[in-house]
């Protein structure tokens, strides 16, 4: 596994060794695209204004719920950052969901997501990690003072990872386990090369 954070790379295999280069990505080569989908949440429709819980094992669109519960928005619920839905990672306890797409051996996929808070109530940083293949790939927080159901006040996150086989599952985990966790929308994942500079 490959992350990126603030131009630096890490590389994950069973033990995590920071590289002192810099790394460039570029566009990756289409057979190394992937099957990844509905990284906004759109799947299934929820009524406008409202909200529904969905439990571990059930299905959301493209993605599984793994763990606890999560809340499915709809439109006019809460400001989105891409589409009409989001998703909040708390339902009643910290959920998580996954995705498994294809992916080609050795080749690097760069992963973006929208991140932002339930803003309704405490904590007031909320928590969450993003896994691959079950693995810690990146840990995340968000601070949601001063954040409004109409101002939710989204920031991107992004890292990058090595596929070590034809598939690969990516999980989106919260952490906060108050009811009231993380939002993530607009998920992305894209092929790309990696190149290192020694």
């Amino acid at each position: 596994m490959i992350a990126r954070r603030t131009g630096r790379l890490v590389f994950a295999a069973v033990t995590v060794v920071a590289l002192s280069c810099v790394g460039v990505f570029t566009a990756g080569p289409a057979s190394a695209a992937t099957g990844f989908s509905d990284g906004s949440f759109e799947s299934p429709v929820v009524a406008p204004h409202t909200f529904v819980r969905i439990v571990a094992g059930q299905p959301l669109g493209a993605w599984t719920v793994t763990k606890g519960d999560v809340d499915l928005s709809g439109a006019g619920f809460w400001q989105t950052s891409d589409g009409n839905q989001s998703l909040d990672l708390d339902g009643s306890q910290a959920g998580a969901v996954s995705q498994t797409f294809a992916t080609s051996p050795l080749f690097a996929y760069e992963v973006s997501f929208a991140l932002a808070g339930n803003p309704v109530d405490l904590p007031i940083v909320k928590t969450g990690q993003v896994l691959v293949n079950g693995h810690v790939a990146l840990n995340f927080s968000f601070d949601i003072t001063g954040k409004t159901e109409a101002n939710m006040g989204y920031v991107h996150r992004e890292f990058a990872f090595q596929a070590t086989g034809s598939a690969t599952t990516i999980e989106f985990a919260s952490t906060t386990g108050s009811g009231f966790g993380p939002a993530i929308d607009d998920v992305q994942v894209h092929p790309c090369l990696l190149i290192l500079c020694l």
